[in-house]
């Protein structure tokens, strides 16, 4: 049965990529709900999450120095992506940034499996919650990983090869926990890591994106709807 839910959680990735693949034209507008849906999913799922599994054991400074240090992190490997690709006739070359962005949601996705399959050994009642949360914000997943191949500067294939990446990586999480447990505090601070690496993700490259090349309302407006969606929806599955 648990791994049934772990199928549903890949089935609502691929088709928030399909979705993400289809209305490419519009990539400013998907990009904007994207930030938004990525910064939701920090603040309203990520952060208490990971605030409530390791506070007891490490307090919330501690985790909050996690958090930072993922930021930290990401921070450094996107500057050497970009010293280290940077050409003079194209100093930004972004596509591995991209391609990293969509690893990075990948190994979320992963972890969302896990986060699936942990809950269940707790409780049914706890794992039917966390499977809702995380179908709802897979789906956003899948737009995301999607968005951030062609925002910077990724093929279709290339995106479409990324979406299916991501979207096996919730299976497999869940198939993984057959075999492993973890403490509660420690899921807590990969979770606070993830914090920072989304943060990072979020607004310092789908904001941007989404912004400087169609400087309009309706960009705001997809990123305020994709924050708002994900905050309606981890509302009612909690």
């Amino acid at each position: 049965m648990i791994l049934i839910f772990g199928l549903s959680a890949s089935l609502a990735t691929f088709l928030g990529g399909l979705f993400a693949l289809k209305f490419k034209d519009k990539l400013h507008i998907i990009l904007g709900f994207s930030a938004g849906a990525v910064i939701g999913v920090v603040f309203f799922d990520l952060l208490p999450e990971a605030m409530e599994l390791s506070f007891t054991r490490y307090g919330t400074f501690f985790t909050s120095s996690i958090i930072s240090l993922g930021f930290l992190l990401y921070l450094i490997l996107d500057r050497v992506i970009y010293f280290r690709y940077c050409k003079e006739d194209n100093c930004h070359n972004p596509v591995h940034k991209g391609q990293i962005g969509a690893g990075t949601l990948s190994i979320h996705s992963f972890l969302d499996g896990v986060a699936i399959g942990l809950s269940f050994q707790a409780s049914t009642v706890l794992g039917l919650t966390v499977t809702l949360a995380v179908l709802a914000h897979d789906f956003s997943d899948g737009i995301n990983a999607v968005g951030l191949v062609l925002g910077n500067g990724g093929t279709k294939k290339e995106a479409f090869r990324w979406l299916i990446t991501d979207a096996t990586t919730p299976f497999l999480g869940v198939l993984s926990t057959l075999f492993f447990t973890i403490h509660k505090e420690s899921l807590g601070l990969v979770l606070a890591l993830f914090c920072g690496f989304f943060l990072y993700i979020g607004a310092s490259d789908l904001l941007p994106e989404s912004h400087h090349e169609h400087p309009k309302k309706i960009t705001t407006i997809m990123t305020l709807l994709g924050a708002a969606v994900i905050y309606f929806v981890i509302k009612v599955a909690s």
